[in-house]
């Protein structure tokens, strides 16, 4: 199932007959850093435009056409303490085909041509598509201020995290555009190229066999594949922080953010699942079903753990003049959970909607391997499905109240009109 390409570079295979696509992810992971999520960001967007020989958005709309209608696209993400570029193609099953030539060997020379060879002339990238990609970019970074929620989540992450590198989103920042030039963006690509760890995840009705031998033209150099904790340090013991801001707004935003203690698949994980989807996670949660149903006090209310980074974060959308007495019921309903008070309907519900989500992302390729993919960098290997679902079972109220006992109020950020 794991094919070892070079040291750090690992390609993984899972065969299935269930898709009628395959489905190829391809994940460089660095240490995530203050001055690296915006030039990664920018990279990653000039993959996925040209390359050497599709020098042209036209030339590689035709190239994926000509491989059956495949879609690719990149994306940047950060787990914890790593910042993720991610290539993704999906490509119809060879099997289908009447054609004699492999698309599924073309499609893998495709996914090289486009990360060994970028649109690079005398060592910087094409200008012009560096220009556009930057600007595109500085108006996406425009468009948070725009989007109230988003804007109100990463001023509550900037609010809770004292390391610079987590305070900043996975995208990065728009003042850092002005740093990157053609020239230093190409030493970050041949950085990434020689450094970062890579996954190579392909699920479909593919063998292990021909895949490896598929992936024998990347070119990886080794690199160190020993890094540090992917799992970022909670926030024990710091004293709460507040932030309000007054913004033209007709909803106000409450966002409130907790240290948790509860880790991808540590003890404490899937109980910490069970906890949430009770709090604010699932349509028949304490948050949804008080602050926004008996109390009508909020547009929406929800909370979700990132397990990365250790944290809860509960977002709600109400009128400002109520966010005194929506934090009240909120904190309500945390010490609810934490004396155990909460029905037995709906502790049985829960593990069952997580069961279901579970069962859900077996049928989804690219869900699939994002769960995949989360398995093997916080554990170092894929944790069977059935595993999974019997740890959801053996869960307990009793767990679920010791992981409401940790849980602790870290930061509030409320952003609100004028009149409120």
């Amino acid at each position: 199932m794991a094919v070892k390409l070079t040291d750090g570079v690992t390609l993984h295979v899972l065969p299935t007959k269930k898709f009628k696509t395959v489905r190829i992810k391809i994940k460089l992971k660095a240490p995530l850093r203050e001055d690296n999520s915006t030039s990664r960001t920018l990279l990653a967007s000039l993959l996925e435009t040209n390359s050497q020989k599709y020098p042209t958005q036209t030339a590689m709309r035709s190239e994926l056409s000509r491989l059956y209608g495949a879609s690719f696209y990149t994306d940047v993400t950060k787990k914890g303490t790593a910042h993720i570029l991610t290539l993704d193609l999906n490509v119809v099953n060879d099997k289908f085909l009447s054609e004699s030539d492999s698309v599924l060997n073309q499609s893998v020379a495709f996914l090289e041509e486009v990360l060994f060879r970028p649109n690079v002339q005398e060592g910087a990238f094409h200008e012009e598509t560096f220009n556009r990609e930057r600007e595109n970019l500085r108006d996406e970074y425009s468009s948070y201020y725009d989007d109230k929620q988003l804007y109100a989540a990463l001023a509550l992450q900037e609010l809770y995290f004292d390391d610079p590198a987590q305070q900043i989103p996975s995208r990065g920042r728009e003042e850092d555009l002005e740093k990157i030039t053609p020239r230093s963006l190409y030493m970050d690509y041949q950085k990434m190229l020689q450094e970062d760890i890579v996954e190579i995840l392909v699920v479909g009705d593919v063998t292990e066999d021909e895949l490896a031998k598929a992936f024998r033209i990347f070119s990886f150099s080794p690199r160190k594949e020993a890094g540090s904790q992917v799992f970022y340090a909670g926030k024990q013991g710091m004293d709460k922080k507040e932030k309000t801001e007054i913004h033209p707004v007709a909803q106000a935003k409450l966002n409130l953010a907790y240290d948790t203690g509860v880790y991808y698949h540590a003890e404490n994980y899937y109980a910490g699942q069970v906890f949430n989807g009770l709090f604010g996670g699932y349509p028949h949660s304490k948050l949804f079903t008080n602050v926004r149903e008996k109390e009508s006090l909020a547009y929406y209310a929800s909370s979700f753990m990132d397990t990365f980074r250790g944290t809860m974060t509960v977002e709600t959308g109400i009128e400002g003049m109520d966010a005194p007495k929506v934090e009240r019921i909120i904190a309500q309903q945390l010490e609810e959970m934490q004396n155990g008070l909460f029905e037995e309907e709906a502790f049985l519900q829960t593990k069952e909607m997580l069961k279901n989500g579970l069962y859900q992302s077996e049928d989804s390729p690219g869900g699939y391997l994002e769960r995949v993919y989360a398995n093997i960098i916080a554990k170092g290997s894929i944790i069977p499905l059935d595993e999974w679902i019997e740890k959801i079972d053996r869960v307990t109220k009793a767990d679920v109240q010791d992981v409401a006992q940790n849980i602790s109020l870290k930061a509030r950020f409320l952003l609100k009109g004028e009149s409120d």
